[in-house]
């Protein structure tokens, strides 16, 4: 699956270019066969690998950071498992109040 669309990297793109506002993650990526969540907010307009949202790599200490496509792209789990993104995901809030609910549960709380 390919976990970047021409879409969705639109969406990111758009989302860089008006900083001023508290986004809405664009994409959920997660790892099906671990805890590990990412809800991606946008993606660097001079580097399309570096993108920025919420990242929980499920050890209970959730934060906003940024993140390497590519890093997400070559993780491999068990049985040569991916990452996968999240067909059903809809960002329905600003990225600050999935934050502020992912340190409360020390989890990403996100349409689980």
């Amino acid at each position: 699956m390919q976990l970047v669309t021409a879409e969705i990297l639109e969406r990111l793109k758009l989302n860089n270019a008006t900083k001023e506002g508290d986004h809405a993650p664009v994409v959920k990526f997660f790892t099906p066969w671990a805890n590990a969540t990412w809800l991606i907010v946008d993606i660097d307009k001079d580097d399309e690998d570096m993108m920025f949202g919420l990242c929980d790599l499920g050890l209970g200490e959730p934060e906003l950071g940024y993140v390497l496509l590519s890093d997400l792209e070559d993780i491999r789990g068990p049985d040569d498992q991916h990452i996968e993104r999240d067909l059903h995901f809809r960002g329905e809030h600003p990225i600050s109040v999935y934050a502020h609910e992912a340190r409360r549960a020390r989890r990403v709380v996100a349409g689980d």
